[in-house]
């Protein structure tokens, strides 16, 4: 068993308000605890007969004694709500039923990232496997950008299609939809982003941020609320008698063999992983460890993965190879790579992706140093703006959004960055706790500054005409300085306690294990080992620093900074003259040819004087 004992609370150990004495890092934040309340630990692990460790981090993270036994073993059955709880639910999945019993033709209208492929992907195994006419459609993010647009919609009509249902995307998207009602195409919306007053016309929105919803479920992807929609839609066929012993009866489907399609979207698209979210990605890497869907089976084996997939391996291995499609490629390969059942099929999609995620990489490397250089220039002219926002020309727009991400970690802001082509611009934006990015953007697009513009709390995306460009940023810089108020921009790290080397072991990492899946709203234990010394150094990928962590006790541990390189704290650690260092960072189990091991994953350092 694991030394849990050496997992420190941090009584005694820190300054009046920083964890370990650290009031600023080689990252320039401030490292806090994130436990407050030490006896709510203790009684959560006496209550529920658990490592003290594994109450402290439940504890941490605000789970009560009531709510702790269904928070450590998260189900469907306990957790999935009715769809019908949701608006929209029932005239959507009724026009639906009706468009599959006769035969009509149905289009799955979806966005070109994780969710929004999954999403699409969901839906049209589901009406495969019911008998359903189904075709999928994938805009081109250069051609056509973001969401429905007319001319896709009409085309979809005049082909035959007389149902669409939009996934990931559809409750800002007004002027389509009219006209896709107009030309008789009944359209049913499938979404997560944040809504106005006024939806769109159409047969249904479905999504449980609409501004009338009273679901508690806001937290829910894209590919949760396509879930509970063919939970309806099938609860619906089963009641029209369409499966069993008819002459066209078919057998039911097993809804449960899709979990994994759900799991990866919701864990890409960054949403909470709380309540039916946490059921969901639980039960659905189960599903996916199975490796039954062709396309992610040759996808895991281009990748390399050896492991049993967790939230890590679905949001920086799969996750990055499908979105390349839409970023950088063609748009429809994520989409496809996840309908076929074909072998050959899928490892031919698997491998472009790979190379496509190569490709993206290097592009994005080359607009994330214009970016940052433009970020610090503004910085420079005015210090502590409580928004980063930066614009070029040529920019791919394809990488804009993980650029903004970088730009937001980088200074612990929100972030938007806009790729300028001619006159009009593609923007992304990526939030912090506190600030609703995407009720700013909808505001803006309200205000007249923006072409079309939508989105949720974490991130947005929007069209600005390059004339409007500074406008924008002074109404968005308002909106944010707004939202936090007199508060300067502190960046902070918190930490679950202090971990000698000695205890970082396999046993400490399966124990943790039980608290998983981490993911945003339930982030992942990190912990900081004090005054450790570097035995070993060396730069890998480019940017990455590879080190030997020796701790006090003479324990080492092999450990990584990714993009180390990018901040102060690589070249600090690789120049490190044999002083000590408070390092934090997350424990992860490294799995090479068959053997495994612990190695520690940095995020922060700090001297140790």
């Amino acid at each position: 068993m694991a030394d849990t004992a050496a997992v420190s609370p941090p009584g005694g150990i820190e300054s009046a308000d920083c964890f370990l004495g650290v009031a600023r890092s080689l990252t320039g934040r401030r490292w806090l605890a994130r436990l407050a309340d030490e006896r709510a630990a203790m009684a959560l692990a006496q209550r529920l007969q658990v490592p003290e460790i594994v109450g402290r981090v439940l504890a941490a993270r605000g789970v009560g004694v009531d709510e702790a036994d269904t928070f450590l073993n998260p189900a469907l059955k306990t957790l999935l709500p009715d769809p019908g709880e949701l608006k929209g639910m029932e005239e959507g999945t009724g026009r639906l039923a009706a468009a599959i019993v006769a035969g009509e033709r149905i289009a799955v209208f979806g966005d070109y990232d994780v969710d929004g492929a999954t999403s699409a992907a969901l839906l049209a195994r589901f009406f495969a496997a019911v008998g359903g006419r189904c075709e999928t459609y994938i805009p081109d993010r250069l051609r056509e950008g973001y969401g429905p647009n007319e001319a896709a919609l009409l085309r979809l009509r005049e082909s035959g299609v007389s149902v669409v249902v939009t996934v990931d995307c559809g409750t800002s998207a007004h002027g389509p939809l009219e006209a896709a009602a107009a030309a008789g195409l009944d359209v049913i919306v499938v979404d997560h982003h944040e809504a106005e007053a006024r939806l769109p016309r159409a047969v249904a929105v479905i999504n449980p941020n609409r501004v009338d919803e009273t679901s508690p479920h806001r937290q829910l992807a894209a590919v949760g609320v396509a879930f509970l929609l063919v939970v309806g839609l099938n609860r619906v066929l089963r009641q029209a008698g369409w499966y069993g012993a008819r002459p066209a009866g078919r057998p039911e489907p097993d809804l449960m063999q899709w979990l994994d399609l759900v799991a990866l979207g919701t864990i890409c698209d960054v949403v909470p992983l709380t309540g039916v979210n946490r059921a969901l990605v639980a039960q659905g890497l189960k599903v996916m460890a199975r490796r039954k869907n062709p396309g992610l089976r040759a996808l895991a084996d281009v990748a390399g993965m050896t492991e049993a997939p967790g939230t890590y391996h679905a949001g920086y291995i799969l996750g990055p190879r499908i979105n390349a499609g839409g970023r950088v490629g063609q748009a429809d390969l994520g989409v496809r790579l996840l309908t076929t059942g074909d072998a050959d099929e899928a490892d031919a999609i698997a491998r472009r992706l790979d190379d496509l995620n190569r490709e993206r990489r290097e592009i994005e490397a080359a607009v994330f140093e214009h970016a940052l250089a433009r970020a610090e220039a503004c910085e420079e002219q005015t210090p502590g703006t409580p928004l980063i926002f930066a614009a070029g020309e040529g920019w791919h727009p394809g990488v804009i959004g993980i650029v903004a991400s970088r730009l937001k970690e980088r200074f612990n802001r929100p972030a938007c960055v806009v790729a300028l082509d001619g006159g009009k611009g593609s923007g992304s934006g990526r939030s912090v706790s506190g600030v609703d990015l995407g009720a700013a953007v909808i505001a803006a697009r309200q205000a007249g500054l923006l072409v079309k513009g939508g989105g949720h709390a974490m991130a947005a995306g929007f069209t600005v005409e390059k004339s409007r460009l500074d406008e924008l940023i002074g109404f968005l810089t308002q909106r944010v300085a707004d939202a936090v108020g007199d508060r300067a921009p502190v960046p902070s790290l918190r930490l679950d306690g202090a971990l000698t080397v000695a205890a970082a072991s396999k046993d400490l990492v399966s124990i943790l294990s039980r608290v998983g899946p981490f993911g945003s709203g339930n982030p992942e234990p990190r912990f900081a080992i004090a005054a450790a010394r570097l035995v070993y150094t060396d730069v890998v990928g480019g940017n990455h620093l590879k080190c030997t962590l020796a701790g006090a006790d003479g324990g080492r541990i092999n450990a990584i900074a990714f993009r180390g390189l990018d901040t102060d704290l690589g070249p600090a650690l690789l120049n490190h003259d044999g002083a000590p260092f408070h390092v934090a960072g997350r424990l992860r189990v490294n799995t090479w040819r068959g053997h495994s091991a612990v190695e520690f994953h940095i995020d922060d350092a700090a001297p140790a004087w």
